[in-house]
């Protein structure tokens, strides 16, 4: 028999569990990643803000699909934290692409997730070799997600997770090219 359908809070709480004892790039809690994520996600409803709390359980802990689902995950969360989630042998140029097919959820979740990995104050923190290696990454990211997706869903998310991305955003709108 399936589980009820879990809260946001339970979902939180299943994250912070399923994070505990890992720490980010910079030593910071993990979980601390996935909540700013999950709350760029707050305006577009609680599927999307769960997606945000787990989108990395399948890549960074032992929890599998199905083990989610058993707990009482919906499907569509689930399936957006697939769509996310590394492949074995998938560079990140290609996930990146595949998620732009994977519908306007699976953009926005990657799209917050590259906005807090952008973060400045997050960036600072590393190592100038490593800094310009990921910020070249997550620039190249953000030009293959941001045509995918309606731009004021990106402002939306940008402006919580990261405004320092709004100038790159405005100046790619006045420049004509889609975001």
């Amino acid at each position: 028999m399936k589980k009820p359908v879990m809260t946001l809070a339970e979902v939180d709480a299943l994250a912070e569990a399923a994070h505990a004892g890992q720490f980010d790039k910079i030593g910071v809690p993990y979980i601390e990643h996935v909540r700013a994520v999950a709350a760029g996600l707050a305006p577009f409803g609680d599927e999307l803000v769960m997606a945000g709390f787990l989108h990395d359980v399948i890549e960074d802990t032992d929890w599998t699909a199905d083990q989610l689902r058993g707990a009482g995950v919906p499907d569509h969360v689930v399936a957006l934290v697939e769509a996310v989630t590394n492949e074995r042998g998938v560079t990140y140029e290609e996930k990146v692409a595949r998620i732009t097919g994977q519908g306007r959820d699976a953009v926005l979740l990657k799209v917050a997730d590259n906005a807090h990995n952008s973060h400045p104050d997050r960036a600072a923190q590393l190592p100038e070799e490593k800094r310009t290696r990921l910020a070249a990454k997550y620039r190249t990211a953000r030009d293959i997600l941001w045509p995918a997706v309606e731009g004021r869903g990106i402002e939306t998310i940008v402006q919580i997770v990261n405004p320092s991305l709004l100038d790159e955003l405005r100046e790619r709108q006045s420049a004509g090219s889609p975001a």
